[in-house]
């Protein structure tokens, strides 16, 4: 009964969270150039009300809707900018990556179950006898582009893994894929200087690509090959 509490508390949230949605239109923004423009209008006339909307809505958009994690770096590169996006991003997203783990963790243990088996390679990799450490765990899910990021933040919910060390492992390793899609996004408003953006996102994107690469040959054996 405990469980089936805690699953219609949590539906209860979702439902709040959504009737605001479609309340307030926020899901809308991303669909209307218009709405970006005034994001970036509003982030010189007030940056902490900015900071905070962006905040709102990638946890929002992150543990309710699902969004792909681009989604929220594109957002902060055309709304804040490269450098500012970056850390908006990074914190914001480690944000709703740790709120999903909570919720996965103390309301939908038995729900996020069948979640999984449509990654077998998450689940292999996540509940496989073969031990690997936390820190070789996240590294492997947040480098390498496999595990979509929001299956990721619910299922480590249902693993022993501590909330912590989830949480400073997952800010460390989505800062390198977080950093080319921000800065990249940052071209589209940057003008003349768009070039200097694309060319800096790229080689990053190479260095990432790269290091992906490199993780899955080390630490993705034929074993869990077999599953994806």
């Amino acid at each position: 009964m405990k469980k089936q509490y805690k699953l219609i508390i949590f539906a209860v949230i979702i439902v709040m969270i959504a009737a605001c949605d479609h309340h307030f239109e926020w899901s809308s923004y991303l669909g209307n150039a218009n709405n970006l423009a005034f994001l970036s209008t509003l982030v010189k006339e007030n940056p902490i009300l900015a900071l905070v909307s962006y905040t709102a809505f990638t946890v929002v958009g992150s543990v309710v809707f699902a969004l792909p994690g681009v989604t929220f770096a594109v957002v902060a590169g055309i709304m804040l900018g490269p450098w500012l996006g970056i850390i908006a991003c990074l914190f914001a997203t480690t944000l709703g990556a740790c709120i999903a783990f909570l919720a996965s963790r103390f309301f939908l243990k038995d729900s996020i179950k069948p979640l999984l088996e449509k990654n077998k390679l998450l689940q292999k990799l996540l509940f496989s006898d073969n031990e690997k450490n936390s820190l070789v765990i996240l590294m492997i899910t947040r480098m390498v582009p496999l595990f979509p990021y929001n299956i990721q933040n619910f299922a480590y919910g249902i693993t022993g893994i501590g909330f912590w060390e989830y949480t400073i492992y997952t800010f460390i390793f989505m800062f390198p894929g977080v950093s080319f899609f921000t800065i990249g996004a940052a071209g589209l408003t940057a003008g003349q200087d768009s070039w200097k953006y694309y060319l800096t996102a790229a080689v990053l994107a190479v260095i990432v690509t790269i290091a992906g690469i490199l993780i899955k040959n080390k630490y993705l054996n034929p074993e869990y090959e077999e599953v994806s």
